[in-house]
């Protein structure tokens, strides 16, 4: 926003008292833009700070293929159910651990080949960002 201020000169000459009258306009309008523009940067700020805190809570709602919320939970629970459906895993013990869309695996498998299949499972499962495999392989 930009104001103008034009001060017109009649008959050749300015009194005293119009150049103070033309200095106090000039004032108050640069401190009413000055007040304005303040108001302007904290609203600005109000904008972005929740358009921030909407976009960081649509972040965690993201949503599956079939339309449901992914979260930790979901996520925990799709795992688990791969997990039960997969015939080298469903005698395995581990377990499913997810925060803010990182699943941690712990505890036991009987081979490498089940430890693998694990985490490619998991990795493999919608909404996760990132795997970290703490499964041991233990031999009977």
């Amino acid at each position: 926003m930009s104001i103008v201020v034009s001060v017109v000169v009649i008959g050749g000459a300015c009194s005293s008292n119009d150049k103070d009258q033309a200095r106090d306009a000039v004032q108050q309008i640069e401190e009413k833009t000055k007040e304005l523009a303040e108001d302007a940067a904290e609203k600005t700020k109000e904008v972005v700070a929740d358009a921030a805190a909407d976009a960081a809570d649509k972040a965690k709602e993201i949503v599956s293929s079939t339309g449901e919320a992914i979260t930790d939970g979901w996520i925990t629970t799709k795992v688990k159910a791969k997990f039960a459906d997969d015939k080298e895993l469903k005698a395995s013990n581990i377990i499913v651990e997810t925060n803010d869309r990182v699943v941690t695996l712990k505890g036991t498998v009987s081979s490498r080949d089940a430890k693998l299949r694990a985490a490619m499972i998991v990795a493999g499962t919608e909404g996760v960002l990132r795997v970290v495999d703490e499964v041991v392989v233990k031999t009977k």
